[in-house]
Formats: C-alpha cells, structure tokens, sequence
C-alpha cells in the first residue's frame, strides 16, 4: 500500500511510527499547507515527495490510500476530494463536524467501493476488545447497567502545559477557535468506549453541559473561553439496559483516564485504561456472590493502523468504519440539542 499522509502535525506523528512498521505500507508522500513542517516531517520519517496543497498531490496520484490528519473542520472537504479521486481513506476523529456531513462522507465513500475507516484510538486497548468478547458471549447475563467516564485534569495541573499562556490549550476552550469543547474533542471517544465494549447501540440520550469562568471576562487576549469543560449523559440501550456517560477536564489526579463498567444479571465487567496502562477484571460465576473480583489477561490486539492496511490490503472494509463514527456524531450532534431543549432524544 502507497501511503499518503495528509497533514503534518503532532498527531501525524503518532500515525506515521505506526504505519513504518506495517509490512507492505510505503509512506510515498506528505501533504501540509506550511512546507517548512512538511520537509520536517518527511525527513522525519523518511517520506521522499512533500506537496502544499491536495489537489497537487491527487494530480500526482501515485499513491493507493491516505491517512487523514487534518483539522478537524478540514475532514469532510478533503475526504470528499479524496473519494472523487478513487483514494482508500483512514480519517482522524471526528469523521466531520456534523451528522450530516459525516453520513454525506459515508455514503459517498461506501458507494464508490473505498476502504474507509476512522482512528478511535481506544479501540486499540485490548481489555476494551476482550470486555466486548465476554460480554457479547453471555459471561454476565442480559446487561442492565453501564457506567463510563473520561478524565482528564489539564485544566487543573500542567501536566500537558499551561492552557492559560499557550494557544495549544486555549483554542480547546474557545468555540470561536473551532472546539466544541470537552464534547466535541473527547465526547466520541467514551461513546465508543460505552457503546463498543457493551456490545450494545444507544437509542435515546440526554445529555447536560458545563462551562465554567475561567478567567476575568471569560477571555484570555483573542479567546473567548465558552466551550464547555464537562459534560454528563443519561442513556439507554438498544437492549433497554440504562447508561451513564460522562466526561470532564477538571478531574484533579486523572491525566487521561478512561473506565468502563458493565454489570449483567449475572455478574460484572471493568475496563481501566491510563497512560500507565490497561486492566480488565470481572466478578462473574460464583464470585458475583462473594463480590471477587479476578484480574484477567487480555492479550494483545491489531491496532487501527494495522487493520486499515489489512482492510486495504483484502478489500473488506474494516472497523470502525465511517458510518460507525457517523452515528456517534449523531449521538454528539444530539448532546447539544439536548442541554438546549432539556429533553431526551432518540438516535
């Protein structure tokens, strides 16, 4: 597969060490508006041709797949172009701003018979995939309960740099920079953690946001700080089962924490994922009436970098595809509506 790596910035990193080590993927080329970081990174990581704009590189054409990582409202044109182009597409989260869009993406990519496929990172947590594997297989019965959270605590420690001084962090808390605040940036994530793991659909939500003062005016120079910083969401399940989901960046002691709880008529499931690492245990069988709980190795799984090459490679799309992250963005898109209007909505 000839590999073209669309935008150049931190997270392109991050995609191209992983795909280096891809046997039969070939990074031919690097799209970045700014050149000089273009040069960089195929220096880098010893990519050979560099371009300044898409429509340069699709003339070139000598490449059979791309890894989108632009910015988040750049998604949606530049995917759009790519599929005109017969290019096999693995995007950065969010696929697109809105449902409408991202379902616009997927049909188009769908009809013109494209591999298509987006970075939820988490599902590269191996716990997260043998959770599922249990749970879809009945060890804790019909699923009643399930509690998922994302932390993080930036807006409280340095740990990731001072969001008040550093533009990095700041654009996240203004809408007016493009963020759609904890939400938007993290929202799809526990949502596909919650969904995902559970082997479940969601089917109504009601979600509530959060913006809190943090600075005099609520402005720091350009930014006005009006994303919100927390939010939380009632939900139920395709299988009638009630979730809560929710998400914060004021989590003091959590530098980016996910967890997932799932409990059944028959016992319990929980996922930890941290920097540090991964754990899975479960209270099932005998132990659910003695409340043990039993760490359980779940091995190692293909990362989303791998199976898009697989996918590309066999022609059989892969997970999660672009209609997945479709629907979560119509779970996101609803999250909104839903603090506005203060009611629960169906997806």
């Amino acid at each position: 597969m000839r590999l073209l790596v669309l935008g150049t910035g931190g997270m392109a990193n991050n995609h191209a060490e992983n795909f280096k080590y891809i046997q039969d993927v070939e990074m031919v080329a690097a799209v970045d508006v700014d050149p000089a970081r273009a040069a960089m990174f195929a220096e880098k990581h010893g990519i050979g041709r560099t371009f300044t704009s898409l429509d340069d590189a699709i003339a070139w054409g000598e490449f059979d797949a791309v890894t989108n990582v632009t910015p988040d409202r750049a998604h949606y044109p530049t995917t759009m172009r790519l599929i005109e182009a017969g290019k096999h597409q693995f995007c950065e989260k969010p696929l697109a701003e809105t449902y409408a869009q991202a379902m616009e993406m997927t049909e188009a990519a769908e009809a013109a018979g494209l591999i298509n496929m987006v970075n939820l990172t988490y599902r590269n947590v191996a716990p997260l995939q043998r959770a599922r594997e249990m749970v879809r297989s009945g060890d804790i019965g019909f699923v009643k309960h399930v509690e998922a959270s994302y932390l993080q605590s930036w807006l409280v420690s340095k740990q990731w740099g001072d969001w008040r001084t550093e533009s990095q962090w700041l654009w996240r808390l203004s809408t007016a920079h493009g963020s759609n605040g904890v939400l938007g940036d993290i929202g799809i994530h526990i949502l596909d953690f919650a969904s995902y793991g559970a082997g479940l659909e969601i089917g109504h939500i009601f979600g509530r946001l959060k913006t809190y003062d943090k600075a005099d005016g609520g402005k720091i120079g350009e930014y006005t700080l009006d994303a919100n910083d927390s939010f939380v969401m009632s939900v139920d399940y395709s299988n009638g089962a009630l979730g809560v989901i929710h998400a914060t960046r004021w989590a003091a002691g959590h530098y980016n924490d996910l967890r997932l709880r799932i409990y059944g008529d028959k016992g319990g499931i929980e996922v930890q994922h941290t920097p540090k690492g991964s754990a899975l245990r479960a209270c099932i069988g005998e132990d659910a009436e003695n409340a043990e709980w039993d760490e359980i190795d779940a091995g190692t799984v293909p990362t989303n970098y791998m199976r898009f090459a697989d996918a590309v490679k066999s022609g059989v799309n892969g997970e999660p595809d672009f209609r997945h992250a479709a629907t979560l963005q119509k779970a996101l898109d609803l999250a909104f509506l839903t603090d506005k209007e203060r009611r629960e909505m169906a997806l």
